[in-house]
C-alpha cells in the first residue's frame, strides 16, 4: 500500500503562485510514477502532469504547460507541483496519484490522495 497526502492548496488571486506537495509513505515510492490530476465541480478528473521514477520523463497537459512544474524528491518521498501565473480556470481539487505506468489516464493509477482545494479568484 502507498499512502498519499496532499497539502499546499488555498485561495490565490489570478496571476499568483502556489506550490502543492504530496507526501508519500508505504512501499518504496521511488518505484512509482507520480502524477497530479485535478477535478472541478461537475467535471471529470483531468490530467495535469506526471513524472517518472528518476524524473527523466515528465509530461504536462497543454493547459498548464509553461506555467506548472512537477518535481519529486525520492529521499523525502515527496512530489511537488509548482504553479505560477494561475488563472481562474485552474480552480479545482488537485489530487496526487501513484502508479506503475507513466500515463495520463486516471484509471491507470493505483493510489490516490484525498485532494487539496485550489481556488483562483479573478
Amino acid at each position: 500500500q502507498v499512502q498519499l497526502v496532499e497539502s499546499g492548496g488555498g485561495l490565490v488571486q489570478a496571476g499568483g503562485s502556489l506550490r502543492l506537495s504530496c507526501a508519500a509513505s508505504g512501499r518504496t515510492v521511488s518505484r512509482y510514477a507520480m502524477a497530479w490530476f485535478r477535478q472541478a465541480p461537475g467535471e471529470e478528473r483531468q490530467f495535469v502532469a506526471y513524472i517518472w521514477q528518476s524524473s527523466d520523463s515528465i509530461s504536462y497537459a497543454d493547459s498548464v504547460r509553461g506555467r506548472f512544474t512537477i518535481s519529486r524528491d525520492n529521499v523525502k518521498n515527496t512530489v511537488y507541483l509548482q504553479m505560477v501565473r494561475l488563472i481562474p480556470e485552474d480552480t479545482a481539487v488537485y489530487y496526487c496519484a501513484a502508479g506503475l505506468r507513466l500515463v495520463s489516464r486516471a484509471d491507470q493509477y493505483d493510489y490516490w490522495g484525498q485532494g487539496t482545494q485550489v481556488t483562483v479568484s479573478s
